[in-house]
């Protein structure tokens, strides 16, 4: 059972952690500029080939439209030497009949082409627009990425030292503060009155020395010295 309870335990955890993960902001902006980068890449790709698609589906346009005006100059070319007498007319004819099913064969398929290369052109048109806009909105969510990060960093470091005031008097620091604080006031305190206790101490012993240093009895002494010495 307790085996059980454990292992429930730690895929609560693992989770949790999951969960934790994906509401990550940054991680969360970062994994979408890069799924952007990769759709910026594939966009530039595909627009870079409906452009080249484009180019060539219009050069081939060029090459029929070309090809249709050289037969039709060839069925003139043809019946003018039959108007000559350089080819014969029937023989002309059939000639300039072929030509003019070429010419008319390359000019519907130039037109066919220059539906294709306009509808190409105005997609690869579409193409590069909205691959400039993903560009411009990449540059711009790179740049709120780099202040999301910095926002980030100072939240979690308000969050911390929040955290640590919020915590400092669970941990007893304020109180063993306080008790220093009384204890270093109270030493203060009674080297004070020693000191005190010290200046009165000697303060009556000189009051006594200068009690005792009384130099009136020798001056009376030697004045007595004197006037016995004199016979007064």
């Amino acid at each position: 059972m307790n085996i059980f309870k454990r292992l429930l335990r730690i895929g609560q955890a693992e989770i949790h952690a999951a969960v934790d993960k994906m509401e990550d902001p940054v991680k969360m902006t970062e994994q979408g500029l890069r799924e952007l980068r990769v759709d910026l890449a594939e966009a530039t790709e595909a627009y870079a080939k409906v452009k080249a698609l484009a180019i060539r589906t219009e050069n081939e346009q060029l090459y029929y439209q070309q090809e249709s005006r050289n037969y039709a100059e060839k069925a003139i070319l043809i019946m003018q030497k039959a108007q000559t007498g350089q080819v014969d007319m029937i023989k002309a004819e059939e000639l300039a009949r072929e030509a003019l099913s070429l010419r008319k064969k390359y000019y519907v398929e130039s037109e066919e082409l220059g539906l294709q290369v306009v509808a190409l052109q105005q997609s690869s048109r579409d193409m590069l627009r909205n691959t400039e806009i993903l560009k411009e909105n990449l540059d711009k969510w790179e740049k709120e990425l780099r202040t999301l990060r910095a926002r980030v960093k100072v939240s979690h470091a308000t969050v911390q030292v929040n955290k640590q005031m919020a915590q400092l008097d669970n941990n007893g620091t304020i109180t063993m503060l306080e008790r220093m604080k009384a204890k270093v006031e109270d030493q203060e305190a009674l080297a004070k009155a020693y000191g005190e206790i010290g200046r009165d101490k000697s303060s009556l012993k000189e009051e006594l020395d200068s009690l005792l240093k009384d130099d009136s009895l020798s001056i009376e002494k030697d004045l007595q010295a004197i006037k016995e010495k004199l016979g007064i």
